[in-house]
């Protein structure tokens, strides 16, 4: 896997929210989806990890984002835990993942990624979390990914475009929005692989140590 990814690992992560601002609205739920590769080389979903979260003191929750994600906040059965605790149980899940699996960093994977590395950055701020496994700001966006390799953008269309199951009735739950998002993302990479080796094995071999290859001059 660490030759995949330039030593990164995939990990795929949803957030479901109280609206669209990640500096004021509620983060409620994460989940985060560990990926990894089979003995051909194919990329597979592997475990899942998630957490409701209890909204930070303060924090907006839009009616309308609610009525979306169907998540009511305040329900005494709703299993919800502190965000530091939720950021603690996925950082650890996701370092021993990258331990296991050679790699040096994770690097989020998300449909409109930039939208679930927003909140994930903002609540790693707000609870002060010193390390984070994941990169800062780099990230693999699944909706470009699909539109490149389904001609769809929309989850669902994408979805059903890769010849995937959808089940509509468990939409924006994190963990089956994350679930549905690694199985597209694996999708598309196994569906890339063949470029992906042409490309790996036309590389010129790693120059020695304090040595450096040139290309020589067309003149």
């Amino acid at each position: 896997m660490a030759d995949r990814f330039r030593g990164f690992l995939p990990v795929v992560v949803d957030v479901e929210t109280g609206g669209f601002n990640s500096k004021t609205d509620a983060l409620l739920e994460i989940a985060a989806v560990t990926v990894g590769q089979q003995p051909d080389g194919r990329m597979t979903r592997l475990e899942t990890f998630r957490y409701h979260v209890h909204p930070f003191e303060g924090a907006n929750m839009d009616p309308a984002s609610l009525a979306v994600n169907g998540i009511d906040p305040n329900h005494p059965l709703r299993p919800a835990i502190e965000e530091r605790d939720a950021l603690q149980r996925i950082f650890r899940e996701v370092r021993a993942s990258v331990r296991e699996q050679g790699c040096s960093r994770a690097i989020l994977v998300g449909h409109k990624a930039a939208f679930d590395l927003g909140f994930l950055n903002e609540a790693i701020a707000r609870t002060r979390m010193k390390r984070s496994p994941f990169h800062p700001f780099s990230c693999f966006d699944t909706a470009t990914l699909c539109g490149v390799a389904y001609g769809q953008t929309v989850l669902a269309r994408a979805v059903r475009a890769a010849g995937l199951p959808w089940d509509e009735s468990q939409a924006h739950s994190a963990a089956y929005d994350a679930e549905v998002t690694a199985d597209v993302f694996c999708d598309i990479v196994n569906r890339f692989q063949p470029i992906f080796e042409a490309a790996f094995y036309a590389q010129p071999p790693a120059a020695p140590s304090g040595e450096s290859f040139e290309v020589p001059s067309s003149e």
